[in-house]
């Protein structure tokens, strides 16, 4: 399915797209993911999901290819379940341009998942995706106000310390129970209200009937 989002940050575009090229500072703002490792532009990391009591692990890798001229990247991205046979599978297209409040970030997902996440449709895999998506936007404007514009010039050690530290850290699970849970009321509401409907006018019809 293919998913579309986009959100705005408070930075110039010169400054966000510098941010963005540093995955080991952008990757902590997505819910429920650890990156593990980072070497060039390949990765590997992990992200836990939660629907009802459930939770799912999931363990992949990914490759990042960049078009600075368009402040435009590209996220092939795949893993599978620790624990499971679900599978999931990802081209995530983010692409920064100009906007009045500062950057406008527009990302396109085309998403292939397998297992018991499969079981959402995808009005509802989109609106569970703007809320992780609007989470992501939060963190991201946090660390481009507390990291000022120059961060991304001066922020060149580090890293491998950092991300041996998450290593031994377990990401926080995105409940996708939760986040759905608003969506699937809304869809009941329409045919509950029809049944309603319904009840309450065949007992008028039966107390018409009646007299």
């Amino acid at each position: 399915m293919q998913l579309d989002h986009s959100f705005t940050v408070p930075a110039h575009p010169d400054d966000a797209w510098k941010l963005f090229q540093e995955l080991d500072r952008v990757a902590p703002c997505m819910p429920g993911a650890v990156l593990d490792t980072l070497d060039g532009d390949s990765f590997t990391g992990r992200v836990k999901v939660k629907v009802g009591a459930v939770q799912m692990s999931y363990r992949g890798e990914g490759t990042v290819t960049r078009d600075a001229a368009a402040r435009s990247m590209l996220l092939d991205l795949s893993g599978s379940e620790t624990r499971g046979a679900g599978t999931a599978s990802a081209l995530v297209t983010a692409t920064l341009t100009v906007d009045p409040a500062g950057t406008l970030v527009r990302v396109r997902t085309d998403l292939d998942i397998t297992g018991r996440p499969a079981q959402f449709g995808r009005g509802i895999m989109t609106e569970v995706g703007d809320r992780i998506v609007r989470q992501f936007a939060t963190r991201l404007e946090d660390l481009l106000r507390d990291a000022g514009p120059a961060a991304s010039a001066v922020h060149t050690t580090g890293t491998a310390d950092t991300l041996q530290g998450r290593r031994a850290t377990e990401p926080e699970a995105i409940d996708l129970g939760a986040a759905a849970l608003p969506v699937l009321l809304r869809k009941a509401a329409a045919p509950t209200a029809a049944v309603l409907l319904a009840v309450v006018m065949i007992h008028a019809l039966r107390r018409r009937s009646r007299r």
